[in-house]
């Protein structure tokens, strides 16, 4: 079980708060930002994945809602990756894999984070197409597997990819990550538990962060907030944590 003082220290609360709020603005749950931070916190491998997904499963929750009450979110543009991702997912939440591998998908995702924080990917094209269903069933199956292998809900890397290629403005690519990182995470937490894995009895404390994160970012990013400079922040963080993911 994790020391109760690394749960409850201050700085930890601060950074998931930051974190939730950041990556709720913009359709995200946040599991690669609270996973960054428990490998910097030195948590277990072992208790990263299922707490990165509990807490990813609360913050895309508040941020879908946020976005769908503001009527940014599509149905067509959403099913077709949900379809395949939930199955996959699943699938990649019951396969263990070891330390040092975790670590280095870990750290390669991150780094997708990263581009995508400091304004490198998911930039929105002037002219909007209509998806390609078989494309976007192959894009969702890749994202749900990978997303339940490391613990995180994938809308990281759908975001940038769906405005990459135009399928949608950067509002209602938010709106449909945001319920894609949902499912998704529901998913890989079930399949982790069904093969036998144990969710950690994390603090209250923790949930209380991310919630607040999560409803404050969730409200300012469905309406209109220029947080550029928290995410260049952010990002130095992960970029600190991904240094260590591949050195230790």
């Amino acid at each position: 079980m994790l020391p109760g003082e690394l749960i409850q220290s201050p700085s930890l609360l601060v950074l998931l708060l930051i974190v939730a709020f950041l990556y709720a603005s913009v359709g995200h749950g946040g599991a690669s930002g609270y996973l960054a931070l428990m490998s910097l916190f030195a948590f277990p491998v072992t208790f990263m994945k299922p707490t990165a997904l509990v807490l990813n499963i609360l913050v895309s929750a508040i941020s879908f809602y946020f976005y769908y009450r503001e009527k940014k979110f599509e149905w067509k543009l959403f099913y077709p990756f949900a379809i395949t991702s939930i199955p996959f997912s699943f699938l990649g939440g019951i396969i263990s894999i070891e330390t040092h591998i975790y670590k280095i998908i870990l750290a390669t995702v991150l780094l997708f984070a990263v581009a995508r924080l400091v304004g490198l990917l998911g930039k929105q094209k002037g002219e909007l197409k209509p998806i390609n269903i078989p494309l976007a069933l192959f894009i969702g199956a890749a994202i749900g597997f990978l997303s339940g292998l490391i613990g995180i809900g994938g809308g990281i890397i759908l975001s940038p990819v769906i405005l990459l290629l135009g399928w949608a403005d950067i509002k209602k690519s938010a709106a449909v990550s945001a319920l894609f990182i949902f499912v998704n995470s529901i998913s890989g937490l079930f399949g982790f538990v069904s093969k036998g894995g144990t969710l950690p009895i994390s603090s209250v404390s923790l949930i209380i962060a991310v919630l607040i994160g999560g409803i404050l970012g969730g409200y300012v990013g469905s309406k209109k907030m220029n947080t550029q400079m928290l995410r260049n922040v952010l990002a130095l963080v992960l970029l600190i944590a991904i240094f260590k993911l591949y050195t230790t």
